[in-house]
């Protein structure tokens, strides 16, 4: 999917959420904002709840016609965005309550290219769990391949999402899939990806703590410090 095309893109809508981000914005904080996120975009200095709330202004009284408006409405804003602000408002479009019905498996390609643009946790974080977890669930035939192809691909941002898409699923958690993510990147050196698996266990140990202890303790040679840490955070001794 060519999200730079921005064919059915909704210009007034963009042009509404970045001048309302631009309005709220707080030249104070911007820099400190990016300097924490280690961000070469700047930002605006807008906190993420005042972000939230511009955007439910804006989507409530200026609604999306069609799938393709949406996909081609986020991708634009994500792609061509000048401030970090305009990407977490791309995702909760996305996100929005209006288009949960659009939530299917055709939007996997459309967030798949926004975890490769994004490459960093403040957006791929949100994407994984709160639009490709949320479809996986509820169409686990149709996207469940492609999560076990994540989860060795090259791109470390994919990899992460495979490890984390289920951190909402509880009871429901796929846990032949979790293992498969798990033990494809448990070797693997990267921060992100250690950090990761030991998030991923520790959400899950509040569903099933006896099973995380025992993954945990099968793999005390293959899993790093940081992931056995993280995930024995809440188990106690």
């Amino acid at each position: 999917m060519d999200t730079d095309r921005g064919g059915a893109a909704d210009v007034e809508l963009i042009t509404r959420v970045r001048h309302g981000l631009a309005a709220a914005g707080d030249p104070d904080r911007a820099p400190l904002m990016q300097r924490y996120m280690k961000s070469a975009m700047p930002f605006h200095g807008v906190r993420l709840p005042e972000v939230r709330r511009i955007c439910r202004t804006v989507f409530d009284t200026h609604r999306l016609d069609s799938e393709e408006s949406l996909d081609d409405t986020v991708g634009q804003l994500f792609t061509a965005a000048d401030f970090r602000e305009e990407r977490y408002a791309a995702i909760q479009l996305a996100r929005y309550r209006l288009y949960r019905g659009y939530q299917t498996p055709a939007r996997v390609p459309l967030y798949r290219s926004l975890i490769i643009t994004g490459a960093w946790w403040d957006t791929v974080d949100e994407i994984a769990a709160n639009l490709i977890g949320p479809i996986l669930a509820s169409h686990p035939g149709q996207v469940r391949s492609t999560l076990v192809a994540w989860a060795t691909d090259p791109n470390l941002w994919l990899r992460r999402t495979a490890v984390i898409a289920q951190l909402g699923a509880k009871h429901h958690t796929d846990l032949e899939l979790l293992t498969l993510a798990i033990d494809a990147n448990a070797a693997d050196t990267d921060f992100f990806i250690r950090k990761a698996i030991g998030w991923a266990l520790r959400q899950y140990a509040r569903t099933d703590p006896a099973w995380v202890r025992a993954f945990v303790e099968a793999r005390e040679h293959q899993l790093s410090g940081l992931s056995k840490r993280e995930a024995c955070k809440h188990l106690g001794p």
